[in-house]
């Protein structure tokens, strides 16, 4: 069988797994083996999503599962985004959509609105997003996606009506560096932020590494190709993230150069009207 929810189109025998570690073949069908399986839960300021205009202030549980469909050389959360292979290695909690939604709606009185499916890639088990966004909208509460955004349209078009608010990762403006080193497809990604700001509140975060898509040329053509997102409405809309890299998992050239990550973000600032800093 193949699985058709990202551009890996991993193709499975009974009882194989995919590149993702969350999707499975079983009785001939793929499966999301990740369903309902938390490995992570806390409640965090929505600014840390990153988000900062929306709902500036308030606070998110951000819950996380297991899995990725790309293999990025510096992933901060590689040990349930890449090796979940046994699971002693990372404490598992299973919550039915209605439980996670029931808890979210507990901390109403610390500041949450809702929640954000975060920390692994949430899109290799679209399927619990969906039932979960669902519960957490009749309790009158906002959902958040933090995502790599390469997924295949029809799971963008299946999870983007059931999602208030996304960031979502532009990790770059150039073809080669999204299939070589972080073997994803760029196009996948532009596809979902373009489908997504029609619909619902979206930020973009590009993480700034030096060598790989550090240079002013990048960050003019990815502030330039969001600002023309938004139809004639004005280029106030969507938020770009520009974030300080630091040394993570199998990468180790230095961190970014803060004057560096001041300066793309001033470049960015000719064609975006919110461009803000992260890791400085």
């Amino acid at each position: 069988m193949r699985c058709n929810v990202c551009h890996n189109m991993c193709d499975l025998n009974e009882g194989n797994t995919g590149l993702c570690r969350a999707r499975v073949c079983r009785d001939g069908v793929i499966q999301c083996e990740n369903y309902g399986r938390i490995t992570s839960i806390a409640l965090d300021p929505i600014e840390k999503k990153p988000l900062k205009l929306f709902h500036p202030g308030s606070n998110i549980l951000s819950v996380g599962s297991y899995g990725c469909n790309l293999r990025c050389p510096f992933c901060q959360n590689h040990t349930i985004s890449y090796g979940f292979y046994r699971e002693s290695d990372v404490i598992v909690r299973n919550l039915e959509p209605s439980e996670l939604a029931a808890i979210a709606a507990h901390y109403r009185d610390k500041g949450n609105i809702g929640v954000a499916f975060t920390y692994n890639e949430p899109l290799v088990g679209y399927e619990y997003v969906v039932d979960t966004a669902i519960e957490v909208h009749k309790l009158g509460m906002k959902t958040v996606l933090v995502s790599n955004g390469c997924v295949d349209k029809s799971v963008a078009q299946t999870v983007i009506p059931h999602i208030d608010a996304t960031n979502i990762d532009l990790k770059g403006f150039d073809s080669e560096f999204y299939e070589s080193t972080l073997h994803g497809s760029r196009k996948m990604v532009m596809d979902f932020i373009e489908m997504a700001a029609e619909f619902s509140h979206v930020e973009v975060t590009t993480l700034i590494i030096p060598g790989c898509n550090d240079s002013n040329e990048e960050i003019r053509e990815i502030a330039s190709w969001i600002a023309s997102l938004d139809n004639g409405r004005g280029k106030e809309d969507i938020a770009l993230h520009i974030s300080r890299y630091f040394p993570r998992f199998r990468m180790n050239i230095p961190p970014t150069d803060v004057d560096r990550i001041y300066e793309l973000r001033d470049i960015a600032s000719e064609y975006l009207n919110h461009v803000f800093t992260g890791n400085c």
